[in-house]
């Protein structure tokens, strides 16, 4: 324990059962140079306090389950070093989500937003095995690679503004993810997504203050993402006047 210097964190604690409303409870713990957030609530919820309720899973910021608000700012709690703050750190619950327990959140709203946008490969007709795969180019998956990268991790929507106060916002994750099939040379559903982007809730609703593409772990732009599908939403609105779908036919 020598290596170890003592830590306050102030979390963020609600019972359903129990409290009408989240308080914060404060636990001084010692933490070693080299540790994550998501170290410091493990060594709470393991030596201090079983009670403390959170998610967390691989622990290699690739699953996303770990996301919270670390001193007011979204973050993955195993990618965040205690290095980088002084001696009290606040942790709550991601912000512009429903309270389940403490610092777990409801992600059932965020589930159907991503349903929604049918974020999988859409096509009139499959290939029959024998037909061979569907060849892509380098170029071609460079188009939307960088948009595939998203780990569902929802700190764009603690982020968000808009999604804070449009509940029906679909928000960044859902439209980058939709748009990243739309961009697809591989899929034929643009038009469905569309017709989703141009509804109320879609991507209009976003005001681009950036700040999912400032957060997001992976260095994903969903800001870029939703940009790109109001001008494609557009142009595929005026074309199903003049043309058969879709644009990439």
């Amino acid at each position: 324990m020598s290596d170890r210097q003592k830590k306050t964190f102030v979390i963020t604690r609600f019972d359903p059962d129990k409290d009408e409303v989240p308080k914060t409870q404060t636990y001084e713990i010692p933490v070693r140079p080299d540790w994550k957030v998501l170290d410091a609530l493990n060594f709470i919820k393991d030596e201090v306090d079983g009670t403390l309720s959170h998610r967390w899973s691989c622990r290699m910021a690739v699953c996303g389950s770990c996301g919270m608000m670390v001193n007011g700012e979204p973050k993955l709690t195993c990618k965040t070093a205690l290095s980088d703050y002084g001696d009290t750190v606040e942790v709550g619950p991601l912000s512009n989500f429903p309270v389940i327990r403490d610092l777990v959140v409801e992600l059932e709203g965020f589930m159907e937003k991503f349903k929604a946008v049918k974020p999988w490969i859409l096509r009139a007709k499959e290939k029959a095995p024998e037909e061979g795969v569907y060849r892509q180019s380098p170029a071609e998956l460079e188009a939307f690679k960088q948009f595939s990268m998203c780990i569902n991790c929802m700190l764009c929507y603690a982020a968000c503004p808009v999604v804070g106060n449009e509940p029906d916002y679909l928000g960044p994750a859902a439209i980058a993810l939709g748009h990243r099939y739309n961009l697809d040379s591989r899929d034929e559903g643009d038009a469905e997504r569309n017709q989703v982007f141009r509804e109320e809730g879609g991507v209009y609703s976003c005001s681009y203050a950036n700040e999912c593409s400032e957060v997001c772990p992976k260095n994903v732009d969903p800001a870029a993402a939703i940009n790109q599908a109001k001008f494609l939403a557009v142009v595929d609105w005026a074309k199903s006047f003049v043309s058969p779908r879709s644009r990439k036919k």
